[in-house]
């Protein structure tokens, strides 16, 4: 049985990959399609991969309303570089693999980054590594295998760009005002949001307790993505203390991609400009990287 716990660390073989995401096996495209879709299930990309020395690590679907969409719906994948399995310190980059065969998606590729010390799986933003779609009529699963390796090639210098993350020291203004504007990436404002900045930015362990950007980006992306953060000390206008309920975990697979990519493309304003005021990374924040 696969241990959600170990999620990332181990390669998936094909019989947890059914457990966990079903549709990437689905035998045969969803009955609306039209007569131009060149249906090729998911799971003969992923052994495609595997021969090209890629291993599945992480899989999930999407959650749907309609039963009919059942065994078709959008699903994502993460895989691994074989060579990167034996790896425990630092981070790895990953492909994001994401597909339907539903009409919902085309076959998407993006690149992720896999931090061992906390589990934390990332998406890069566009602006980063673009993401490369491919749309399912007249498809040709090389294209999935060229453009995996195009992320083979620039590996080198995505490991510069997290050592540029890890060298961007933080004041104090800069990375509340950094945790200010993750938090109206998620919510549309601060007085919509269920927590303060000091609250989205609370690291977990002594690793991330460094003021850089690496440290900040991890933090806020761990904690969106995992909810459970509460915040007692908000208060009212009145200056009346006001629980306002506890952040919740991120499950769609859409906002995943949506909020990582934003998450990530808001670091890369802070990385590559001079120190900004929080009035700016919220005004950024309203208008990039929300849809």
């Amino acid at each position: 049985m696969f241990n959600a716990k170990l999620a990332g660390h181990h390669e998936i073989d094909n019989h947890q990959l059914r457990a966990l995401a079903p549709s990437i096996f689905a035998g045969q495209a969803h009955a609306k399609v039209s007569d131009r879709y060149s249906f090729l299930p998911t799971s003969e990309v992923v052994d495609g991969l595997r021969a090209e020395g890629w291993a599945p690590v992480w899989a999930g679907e999407q959650r749907i309303r309609l039963s009919d969409r059942k065994g078709f719906q959008k699903h994502m994948l993460r895989l691994a570089r074989v060579d990167d399995l034996h790896r425990t310190q630092a981070e790895r980059p990953e492909l994001v693999l994401v597909n339907s065969h539903d009409r919902s998606s085309a076959y998407q590729l993006h690149a992720g980054i896999f931090r061992f010390v906390c589990s934390n799986g990332m998406i890069l933003a566009d602006s980063v590594f673009a993401r490369i779609s491919i749309m399912h009529v007249n498809f040709d699963p090389a294209k999935i295998i060229e453009a995996s390796f195009k992320l083979v090639r620039e590996m080198p210098a995505i490991a510069d760009l997290l050592e540029g993350y890890k060298d961007r020291q933080l004041s104090t203004v800069e990375r509340r005002a950094f945790g200010e504007a993750a938090l109206i990436l998620k919510y549309s404002s601060l007085e919509k949001a269920p927590v303060g900045a000091e609250k989205i930015l609370a690291h977990r362990r002594s690793e991330d307790a460094r003021p850089t950007l690496w440290n900040a980006l991890n933090t806020v992306q761990e904690n969106m993505m995992d909810g459970g953060q509460k915040d007692y000390g908000r208060r009212r206008p009145e200056n009346r203390r006001r629980f306002f309920g506890k952040t919740r975990p991120v499950k769609g697979l859409d906002e995943n991609v949506r909020l990582n990519k934003a998450l990530w493309h808001l670091a890369e304003t802070l990385r590559t400009s001079e120190p900004l005021t929080a009035d700016h990374m919220r005004d950024h924040a309203e208008v990039s990287g929300v849809n």
